[in-house]
């Protein structure tokens, strides 16, 4: 063989050996990422949502639950509107050429304070709903008393910060 010859095939097991370390990072990579989107694919988003939960308890009971919870949602929903419909006109109003911080200040109180009562009127049914259930039922549907954020738990301390930061008017 001569030396052309030699290192022309040098070349070619040095670009061929690059190739496969590279084909083999891009394939270790992607099986990482696909890994991880099944293993997000296989955990059910809406399992701790309160119909969900209903899915997990004694057969028997299940029609009962959804129904009350059907029910409270649906007398909370007034409050839960009317929050919203404060908030927007709050919103509405800070944007506006006519600023009023007395008025959006007043609107804000009523948007939680509409709030507030549709959450007192869900956790009321909430435990309601507890005292009429077995103990291994009452475990899984406990979880509607969890306040979440964003669709998680709840930080502990997350609110405690907040409310320093908060400016005070």
């Amino acid at each position: 063989m001569s030396s052309r010859t030699l290192k022309i095939a040098l070349a070619a097991s040095v670009a061929l050996n690059l190739f496969a370390v590279a084909a083999g990072a891009t394939l270790l990579i992607n099986r990482e990422r696909v890994e991880s989107q099944a293993e997000a694919q296989q955990t059910p988003g809406r399992t701790r949502s309160p119909m969900g939960l209903v899915g997990r308890l004694s057969p028997e009971v299940q029609p009962a639950v959804r129904q009350t919870l059907r029910s409270a949602a649906l007398s909370a929903r007034p409050d839960f509107e009317e929050a919203r419909g404060k908030r927007r006109e709050a919103l509405a109003l800070a944007r506006s050429p006519e600023f009023d911080s007395a008025r959006l200040t007043a609107l804000l109180d009523q948007s939680r304070a509409a709030e507030l009562r549709g959450r007192r009127r869900l956790e009321v049914e909430a435990v309601t709903l507890l005292a009429d259930l077995e103990p291994a039922d009452r475990v899984i549907m406990a979880e509607i008393l969890a306040r979440k954020r964003g669709g998680g738990a709840r930080e502990p301390n997350r609110d405690a910060a907040n409310e320093k930061a908060a400016p005070v008017n």
